[in-house]
């Protein structure tokens, strides 16, 4: 290594690592996982590989999304920095809000902010509060954006597991008086990734009544709130008292196949949203207008996510009813495109399986079928309708032939 490399690895944050930076020869999942759909596919040149690892939608944004962005981006006045957003996305926020999720009285000016995407929203949150030594507390498994920025600045972590005996959701019970004191942030996710779990009213209202009484903070991360499979999507800001002590981010990503496009907003609290605002002004210049204004156009059309949302409906009942024929205790998802369940112990008379990932892994490799493990509580994977098809046909095939691959040999569970 020559002098000027050690240098600049001498130089790495502790947060990173240190002089270890770079170092680590550790895999992670997401790349193993890579790694043997690589292998599986030139193992197997003949053989069709089935991905429902995927995390995202498998279509584009609908035509008439395509063409806002296309004419607006012609237009001169839409060239320039928008720093903390246009008013006309604010205010389509705010009526998509009431719209679709019932909340009223929302101000645009007062308590909505769009962000580019949610996940660097979740990053910002933690700037707005966490000294060194304060606390956020992390539903797992799940999305660990906030709490790794909560550790950049010197917080602390704890973690609260989703079981299957709790409906996957967290037992705030649990938590002792003293970390409840340290507490800054409380982070919920519902319909929750990876589990597919909806809240109920009665665990929001729970949620509201802890933030009070601890000084809390809550964000729900609503990534996937548009796509649920109840009568009516649900916000928890319809809680009575949540405006009071939290704030949601919702994503254009998942509800509207926007997925590369960047475009969400955070709204609620309104001292929470003048923090990320604050923030936001030191990081970004804001998203480029003819985003915006598609995103107008996507939120005053919540039947583009009714169209959406009856293909993964569709899907994930086929799945189901295919894993379920071969032995897996699968469910219905409550809401976004993914189905959670409990990898099996070994093939009856053969090889075991240690953990989700073994599972995943061998599904990868002796019947290329991908999908992503799920290990921090209990041995689960996660399916996901997102798996490419064209129209209802194609997915009827391709289903049939998972569960044709899955019933070759007798899971132990």
């Amino acid at each position: 290594m020559s002098g000027s490399e050690s240098y600049v690895q001498n130089m790495f944050a502790n947060r990173l690592g240190g002089n270890n930076f770079g170092k680590d020869t550790k895999i992670y999942k997401f790349e193993k996982i890579k790694r043997a759909k690589r292998a599986a596919m030139e193992a197997n040149p003949d053989k069709e590989l089935f991905d429902l690892g995927v995390g995202e939608p498998d279509e584009m944004a609908f035509p008439e999304v395509i063409k806002t962005l296309q004419q607006e981006a012609e237009k001169p006045e839409n060239r320039g920095y928008t720093d903390n957003g246009i008013q006309d996305f604010k205010d389509a926020a705010i009526k998509y809000m009431e719209n679709v999720f019932g909340v009223k009285g929302l101000d645009p000016d007062k308590h909505v902010n769009h962000t580019i995407g949610s996940k660097p929203g979740l990053a910002m949150l933690p700037s707005i509060f966490i000294n060194p030594g304060d606390i956020t507390l992390m539903t797992v498994p799940g999305y660990p954006v906030m709490g790794t920025h909560t550790q950049y600045l010197g917080g602390e972590v704890v973690n609260l597991p989703l079981t299957k005996e709790n409906k996957f959701l967290p037992d705030l019970k649990s938590i002792s008086q003293n970390i409840a004191k340290q507490t800054k942030l409380l982070y919920i996710n519902y319909p929750n990734n990876p589990t597919g779990a909806n809240a109920t009213s009665a665990f929001y209202e729970e949620v509201v009544e802890f933030a009070k009484a601890n000084d809390v903070v809550v964000v729900q991360d609503a990534a996937y709130a548009a796509l649920t499979f109840a009568d009516k999507p649900t916000s928890f800001l319809s809680t009575p008292g949540a405006m009071d002590v939290g704030v949601e981010l919702h994503s254009l990503s998942k509800s509207y196949n926007m997925t590369g496009w960047r475009i969400a907003f955070v709204v609620g609290n309104e001292l929470v949203v003048k923090g990320l605002a604050h923030v936001k002004d030191n990081i970004d210049s804001g998203q480029f207008a003819a985003i915006q204004k598609a995103g107008v156009h996507a939120l005053e059309h919540p039947e583009i996510t009714e169209k959406i949302l009856e293909k993964y409906r569709r899907r994930l009942t086929l799945l189901v009813d295919a894993l379920n024929t071969v032995g897996f205790d699968a469910a219905m998802s409550g809401g976004s495109f993914f189905l959670y369940v409990q990898a099996p112990k070994g093939i009856k008379g053969g090889q075991r399986f240690n953990s989700g990932e073994d599972f995943s892994q061998y599904l990868i490799k002796e019947m290329m079928i991908s999908t992503v493990p799920w290990d921090d509580v209990g041995n689960f994977i996660r399916f996901s309708a997102t798996f490419a098809a064209k129209g209802p046909e194609e997915e009827k095939r391709i289903i049939n032939e998972i569960k044709s691959r899955l019933s070759s040999v007798e899971f132990e569970f």
